[in-house]
Formats: structure tokens, sequence, C-alpha cells
């Protein structure tokens, strides 16, 4: 595989990652309107039909794929879209829920007997402090049940890479597609119970043009695109080449939501920000570094 990317694909990264940032936004945008249970039913609903009739089934079992939609529709997007409406920030919200990287290790610890190394401590430490730097911040733009919200969506994320992982190599798409078939009941039945059929049948009435293209956003550009995009660069490229693009999904988020919503961007956040994003770099960026240095010497 080429280390190097040619600039067709950088480009092709660039817009993935563009479109996972600023999804931010878009959230934001059809929240307005729909509740934040309903908001997840449609996105995955979508993101199944027609795509499920035009992609085989991996060669999975159905736990596994039951596993990872509920995972990942109802803990990670049910509660981010929960978290979203009144008690974090788009840029926030983009930013914390990175931390699913610092989870995945430390599942992947316990459950595969992975050993962490230093550098993955380190990298934790500085994520941590920066997590610790937004909790002690009370200026609107997050409460600690949003904090925490979007911390336990992060952890569900990372229980999803996981079961995904148990998958073995399966085309991508087609399991986030196939998978969304067990997002769609639960979120849907926690809307009727938790938000209630009145204001099931408001958000619906109520949603524009916005809101419906926001929910399209998130069904195809965000989900399909981002996802069939992603895994066509990993299959031609080295991980180490494409994962720490990555990083730039927080700045793109915080970028959007502080010149779209007029977020404001204050001296605590961008402390934050660079150290969660410095965790981020360390954790993906050293060994790399390290191989570099034992070449050279």
């Amino acid at each position: 595989m080429p280390s190097k990317l040619p600039w067709r694909h950088l480009l092709l990264a660039l817009a993935v990652v563009a479109v996972w940032g600023t999804n931010f936004v878009v959230i934001k945008v059809a929240l307005a309107h729909l509740p934040p249970l309903l908001f997840g039913a449609l996105r995955f609903a979508l993101a199944l039909v027609p795509a499920v009739l035009l992609l085989p089934r991996p060669a999975v079992p159905w736990g596994n794929l039951a596993a990872y939609g509920v995972l990942v529709g109802v803990g990670q997007f049910g509660l981010l879209y929960l978290a979203m409406r009144s008690q974090i920030s788009p840029g926030l919200a983009s930013l914390v829920i990175q931390t699913q990287v610092f989870f995945t290790i430390g599942l992947a610890m316990h459950f595969a007997r992975e050993r962490v190394a230093p550098y993955q401590w380190l990298a934790l430490a500085l994520a941590v402090a920066g997590i610790v730097v937004i909790a002690t911040h009370t200026d609107g733009s997050t409460t600690v049940p949003g904090l925490a919200m979007v911390l336990v969506a992060a952890f569900s994320w990372a229980s999803g890479n996981i079961v995904g992982k148990r998958a073995g190599r399966v085309n991508m798409l087609a399991y986030v597609v196939w998978s969304s078939a067990f997002a769609v009941p639960p979120l849907l039945a926690l809307s009727l119970v938790f938000e209630g059929w009145p204001a099931v049948r408001e958000g619906v009435m109520s949603a524009d043009a916005a809101t419906w293209g926001a929910v399209l956003w998130q069904s195809y550009a965000n989900t399909l695109f981002g996802y069939a995009a992603w895994s066509w660069l990993l299959s031609r490229h080295p991980a180490a080449t494409i994962t720490p693009m990555a990083l730039l999904v927080p700045v793109f988020g915080m970028g959007a939501s502080a010149w779209l919503l007029a977020e404001p961007l204050p001296g605590w956040k961008l402390v934050a920000a660079a150290l969660v994003m410095a965790g981020l770099a360390l954790n993906l960026g050293w060994p790399g570094i390290r191989a570099a240095l034992v070449q050279r010497g």
C-alpha cells in the first residue's frame, strides 16, 4: 500500500472529515424541530432503506449486527442527540465524542488483554485534562449532565468498535446499513415512551425543508458517503496514513459551530481542545514517529 496520498485521495479524505465535523451543526438544525430520539430513528431508517436492498448482508451473526446497531444507534447517537438538544454546544460535542478513542483502548485492554503502552497513558492524561477543563466551566456551552451524556455516548461508540472488530473483515458500509435495522425499533419505541406521540406528531408536522435536509444529510452524507469513502481509502492506504486525518473532525466541528451558529470560542475552550487533540495526536502519531527515529538511528 502506498503511504503517500495522491491529491485526489487527500481531497476525498478531507471531504469525509469535513462532513463528519460540520455534521454537528447539521444535528443542531434538525433538533430545532424534531425530538432527539425520533430524529435518531429517522436517521437510521433512511440509512437502512433503500440501501439494504442493494447491499448483501455481511457474513456475521445476527447477534453481532444487533449489538452494533443498539450500541451505535441508541447508545451513541441517541445520547448524543439528547445532549445536543440543550445540554452541550455542537463544537464541544464534536470534541468530547472523540474520547471514544481512549474508551476503545480501555475496552481492548480488558477484553483482548491488549497492553497499554506508556505513551498511551500520557495521551489519556492529556485528554482527561481537557475534559476537566470543560467540566469546570459553565458558561452555557455545556452542563455536567450534557458532558456526562456525551462521554457515555463515546463509551457506547467504543463498545460498538469492539463489537465491529469481532465481526472481522467485512464490507463496513453494508455492516452499518444492516445493523441500522436494529437501531430503528428501540429508538422509535423510546421516542414514543419518553417523548410521547404528541411531540412526535408535532415534530414531524413542524419540520421544514431544512430539517428534512438535515435528516437526509445524517443518513446519506454522514453515514453512507462517510463510511463508504473512508473504507475505500483504508483499503488502498495504510491505516497510519488515513486515520490521523480524523483529528480534523473536531477542528471542522468547532470551526463550523463558531462560524454558522456563533458559538463563542473563549480561551478555555481552545485550551481544552488543544489538550484533547494533543492526546489524540500522540496516541495516533507516536508509533510512526518512534519507527522513524529507530530507522534513523
